[in-house]
C-alpha cells in the first residue's frame, strides 16, 4: 500500500512539474511585419493616339490619311512633414500622313515642371514655395504649306520661369493654386535668323537703309514679373478625369497689367485599364508673340500682331502605366 502511495504521489509531482513547464514554454506565432515607409510617390505613362481613313472608289472623294500623337509623362513627388517636393517632364510629338502632300507635324512639346515647398506646421495648407518651368519644342516647325522657311526651332522659342511665392495645396482635393510676386520669364531664340527678325519678343537686329545687319538680334529676353498659377483635377463622372492647368503672367517692367495666358483643359475617358479617350484644348496669348502671315502675296511671311492660339484636341489610343 504504501509503494501504491508513493508511485502515486510520484506521477502527481510529475504532472505538476510537466504543467509548469508547460506553462512556460511559449511558442510565439506572432511574426512582426516591418512595413517598409516611403515618401515617394512616382507615375510613368507612356501613351499614343491613332487615326487612320482610307478610301477605295468612295464616290464622295476623300484623300486617305494616318495620324499618330505619341505623349509620355513622367512624374516623382517627395512628402515628408513640412517638405513637398514634385517634379514632372511631360513629351508629346504627333504627325500626320495624307496622301498627296508632305508628312506634317500636329504636336510638339518638352516640358518640365519642378515645385519645392516648406511649410511651418503639419496642419497648414499653405507652402513657401520656389517653382521652376521649362518648356520647348524638338523640331522644325512650318507655315504650312511653306516647308522653306521654318518659324520655329528647338530652344527657339524656349521659355523658362523661376520664381518665388507662395502655394496653396488642397489635402482633400488634387487642387494647388500658386502665387509669385517674384518671377523671371526667360524667352529664348537661339536660331540667329529667327532672333535677327525679332521673333518671340526678342530685340531684332538693328539694319541700315539697304538691309544690311549692323547689330545682331539678341538671342535672350528677360523679363520680371507676377505669375499666379493653378492645377486641379478630379473624377467628374466614372471614368471621365478633369483636368485642368492655367498660368497667367505679367511683366512688371513692360506693359504691366497686358497678361500672358496659358490655358490647358483635358477630359480623359478611361475604356479599360490601356484604352483611353481624349478630349482637350488648350489656349494661348503672348503680346510678345507675332503672328506670321503671307498678307502682300509675294511668297514671305510677314509679321503681324499677337492672336490669340487655340488647338483642339480629340483622340482615342493605348496607355500603359508602370
Amino acid at each position: 500500500m504504501t509503494k501504491l502511495y508513493s508511485l502515486l504521489l510520484f506521477l502527481l509531482i510529475s504532472l505538476s512539474s510537466y504543467g509548469n513547464i508547460a506553462d512556460t514554454i511559449v511558442v510565439d506565432t506572432t511574426r512582426v511585419v516591418q512595413e517598409k515607409i516611403t515618401y515617394w510617390k512616382k507615375v510613368n505613362k507612356v501613351g499614343v493616339n491613332l487615326s487612320e481613313v482610307a478610301f477605295v472608289n468612295w464616290n464622295s472623294g476623300g484623300n486617305n490619311s494616318v495620324s499618330a500623337l505619341m505623349n509620355a509623362t513622367f512624374g516623382r513627388k517627395f512628402k515628408k512633414e513640412l517638405l513637398n517636393w514634385n517634379t514632372t517632364l511631360a513629351v508629346k510629338y504627333g504627325l500626320n500622313a495624307q496622301e498627296g502632300r508632305e508628312l506634317r507635324k500636329t504636336e510638339d512639346n518638352l516640358e518640365i515642371n519642378s515645385n519645392f515647398g516648406y511649410r511651418r506646421d503639419s496642419v497648414s495648407n499653405w507652402y513657401y514655395s520656389a517653382k521652376l518651368n521649362f518648356n520647348t519644342q524638338f523640331t522644325y516647325g512650318y507655315r504650312y504649306p511653306n516647308t522653306e522657311e521654318p518659324i520655329s526651332k528647338f530652344m527657339a522659342p524656349g521659355y523658362a520661369f523661376i520664381g518665388v511665392g507662395t502655394e496653396y495645396s488642397s489635402p482633400s482635393e488634387d487642387l494647388t493654386v500658386y502665387v509669385s510676386p517674384v518671377t523671371e520669364k526667360s524667352t529664348f531664340v537661339l536660331d540667329q535668323k529667327l532672333a535677327n527678325e525679332g521673333m518671340f519678343g526678342v530685340t531684332p537686329a538693328v539694319r541700315d537703309e539697304e538691309g544690311n545687319i549692323i547689330q545682331k538680334g539678341e538671342k535672350i529676353r528677360t523679363e520680371f514679373g507676377f505669375l499666379v498659377s493653378s492645377g486641379f483635377s478630379t473624377e467628374i463622372f466614372d471614368n471621365i478625369g478633369l483636368n485642368n492647368q492655367l498660368r497667367l503672367y505679367s511683366d512688371y517692367l513692360n506693359k504691366f497689367g497686358n497678361i500672358d495666358v496659358d490655358w490647358e483643359l483635358n477630359l480623359d475617358l478611361k475604356v479599360n485599364e490601356y484604352v483611353k479617350a481624349n478630349v482637350g484644348s488648350h489656349l494661348k496669348y503672348d503680346d510678345d508673340v507675332k503672328f506670321k502671315k503671307d498678307l502682300d502675296g509675294d511668297g514671305k511671311l510677314d509679321t503681324g500682331g499677337a492672336r490669340i492660339q487655340f488647338k483642339q484636341l480629340l483622340g482615342v489610343g493605348l496607355v500603359y502605366q508602370f
